[in-house]
């Protein structure tokens, strides 16, 4: 999802000023290192895991053999936010990224007890951040927005249809991104500018 939320702010919200003041290169750039991190090195850790006979499946579909995996993605992203806090990138990335971070490592401590929806997390958390854009910067981002409540719903059927989680497990997933990430935003705006 991390991958996929740069994606959008730098290429698809064309009247944004991630968009217009981001030179090619360095959305490239970001996009890649982003796409390393929070995608390529956790897949590797998990293929890893599985050679290992640590998880029984790559869908990690065990409650009990995810929270490992979980808590080495969350790294992975506090790792990239270590690696781009410096950069002279826009704030709300390394929010986005931090979110992300801050999100997984939730997962895996709720996973010690219920088995929440990560994928739904996912989604959620790029609709809060994308709330949170469209009110803290004022851009209007509506046709995204419904755009991501619609993938969100298609993301949430899958979820259910595959009997991958109940519909509580779905629902508090969703709303738990959502409100993370656009917390997240909400305290940085409030102390600091994105």
């Amino acid at each position: 999802m991390a991958t996929y939320g740069c994606l959008l702010v730098f290429f698809g919200l064309t009247d944004s000023i991630y968009f217009i003041f981001t030179p090619l290169k360095v959305k490239i750039v970001i996009t890649l290192t982003v796409l390393a991190f929070t995608f390529l090195l956790p897949t590797l850790n998990l293929l890893i895991l599985y050679k290992m006979g640590y998880v029984s499946s790559l869908k990690i579909e065990n409650r009990k053999e995810r929270t490992f995996p979980f808590v080495i993605t969350a790294f992975c992203y506090f790792g990239l936010f270590y690696l781009i806090y410096d950069f002279n990138i826009w704030p709300a990335i390394k929010l986005f990224i931090l979110g992300g971070g801050i999100c997984i490592l939730s997962t895996a401590i709720i996973n010690l007890w219920w088995q929440i929806s990560a994928h739904m997390i996912g989604i959620g958390g790029v609709l809060g951040a994308l709330i949170a854009l469209s009110i803290f910067l004022q851009m209007p981002l509506f046709i995204t927005i419904s755009g991501c409540i619609l993938l969100a719903g298609v993301i949430g059927f899958a979820r259910l249809r595959l009997l991958a989680h109940t519909p509580a497990q779905v629902y508090v997933g969703f709303a738990f991104g959502c409100v993370m990430q656009f917390s997240l935003f909400l305290l940085a705006q409030t102390y600091t500018f994105i």
